[in-house]
């Protein structure tokens, strides 16, 4: 079923469906082409998390690994700890496929970062995961992912689920690309995201200049909030250094801890959503505490 709506955006349903440990529906839908799965708490909320990589949100059978973030359930028992009605959820599906298999880090990387000068480390893996660059960086569609986002599929769902669009209550979550897509999508529209929640920031896919360039786009401290969170295993046990540089970054600009920002490293822990879901709770928290 396709629906139109006032502002030129067009979704069409595509099935709905249940998860475990939430009420309501989750509605498989798509925006242009690209999978859009999202699910609303049944009392209005003012809240909304927008998030990267949206295969391994909800559902098991699209999930990169059989295994998902769990996180609706864990959204409706964080939000019943502060009294506050859980958020609307938008798991957005990144283009990755058979006919373009590194769509992902098309979609995920932030553009203009390397665009403008960052060179890639093009033998570690990430947007590029062989000894030289699998496409040209002419290839990169990261503005036009987060334009999408903020001006097709936003709009859409919060006018399907009647959901009053409220900046300071918007946060973006991914994982690894998606943590860095995350900050970049703060950086971009620091508006509409006032909070980025960062797991495992893929820092060695540019090292430093990566770390210097985006950290430096973000908006100053005052109405945004930063998540940056990393583990001790696979790929996370290399992004140490880099992560500290990022945290430093975000001191100078103002930015504190307890209040606006958190860098927590998960000890024992690794670079799949097993890890990030076993801790998701600890960075719902920091996002639906007004008291920070």
């Amino acid at each position: 079923m396709w629906l139109s709506f006032h502002n030129g955006v067009a979704m069409e349903i595509l099935k709905n469906y249940q998860v475990r440990g939430a009420n309501g529906t989750v509605r498989r839908t798509r925006f242009n082409g690209r999978i859009v799965d999202f699910w609303a708490p049944a009392q209005p909320t003012p809240y909304l998390l927008v998030t990267h990589d949206g295969q391994n949100i909800f559902d098991k059978r699209t999930s990169t690994r059989n295994r998902t973030w769990e996180l609706a359930g864990t959204a409706t028992k964080v939000a019943r700890e502060y009294g506050v009605p859980a958020p609307v959820i938008i798991a957005v599906f990144h283009s990755g496929s058979p006919q373009d298999p590194y769509g992902r880090g098309k979609d995920l990387a932030p553009q203009d970062v390397f665009t403008d000068g960052v060179e890639p480390v093009v033998n570690h893996s990430g947007i590029w995961p062989t000894p030289t660059p699998a496409y040209p960086l002419s290839e990169l569609r990261g503005n036009q992912y987060l334009d999408e986002i903020v001006h097709s599929i936003i709009p859409g769902v919060c006018t399907f689920v009647g959901h009053d669009l409220a900046p300071a209550q918007t946060a973006l979550l991914g994982a690894s690309m998606g943590g860095l897509a995350s900050l970049y999508g703060m950086a971009r529209y620091p508006e509409t995201f006032r909070t980025a929640l960062s797991f495992s920031p893929h820092w060695t896919v540019g090292r430093e200049p990566l770390v210097e360039r985006l950290m430096g786009a973000l908006p100053p401290a005052g109405q945004n909030k930063i998540w940056m969170s990393r583990g001790t295993k696979s790929h996370d046990a290399n992004y140490g250094p880099f992560q500290e540089l990022a945290n430093n970054y975000a001191v100078a600009s103002g930015y504190q801890y307890g209040h606006d920002l958190a860098t927590p490293i998960f000890n024992r822990t690794t670079h799949n959503e097993r890890s990030w879901s076993s801790y998701v709770n600890q960075a719902l928290r920091f996002w639906l505490n007004q008291s920070n």
